[in-house]
């Protein structure tokens, strides 16, 4: 089971993952799970009005526009990373704060390391599970490596030149 580390404020910690992930070929097990887009997009009417909590898993390669409609009733959209060097779930998680208004857990999984934190934590993700091993400590510490920033993002902290005409 992956380790999950969630951002609470300005703080990380570790969190119990109470969703399992499910794969398209799975069998549904009880409880809250994370899906496939595709296998949302199949079965989740049918999971949602289950009462249960449902995720969707979004590659890098999908739009999570698909998911417009439905992110009122999801409570996790987890990003796919399918290497660190690949950044178009940086833009799928603006997308998701910023334009859908979606409120729920943006969470990074795949190959999400501690140099990325910063720049998931302005992009909007709020969970994240490491695969290099880092610990909430490291993490909190990545996330906020610098005091300034230059440009507006989803996290609306206050870009250094307003910082220096106030």
């Amino acid at each position: 089971m992956p380790k999950l580390i969630k951002l609470t404020g300005d703080t990380a910690q570790w969190a119990d993952d109470v969703f399992t992930h499910v794969g398209d070929d799975d069998a549904l097990p009880e409880g809250d799970v994370i899906l496939s887009l595709a296998r949302f997009q199949a079965e989740g009417e049918i999971l949602l009005s289950n009462s249960r909590r449902v995720g969707v898993r979004v590659e890098a390669d999908q739009e999570v526009e698909a998911l417009a409609y439905d992110l009122p009733r999801l409570s996790v959209v987890a990003l796919a990373f399918p290497k660190y060097r690949d950044g178009r779930a940086y833009t799928s998680a603006r997308l998701l704060r910023e334009r859908l208004g979606f409120t729920g857990e943006v969470r990074a999984v795949g190959d999400v390391l501690q140099e990325q934190a910063g720049f998931m934590v302005r992009c909007g993700f709020d969970a994240f599970e490491p695969a290099d091993g880092a610990t909430p400590e490291v993490w909190t510490k990545a996330a906020h490596r610098y005091r300034h920033v230059y440009q507006r993002a989803a996290d609306n902290r206050q870009v250094a030149f307003e910082e220096r005409a106030s």
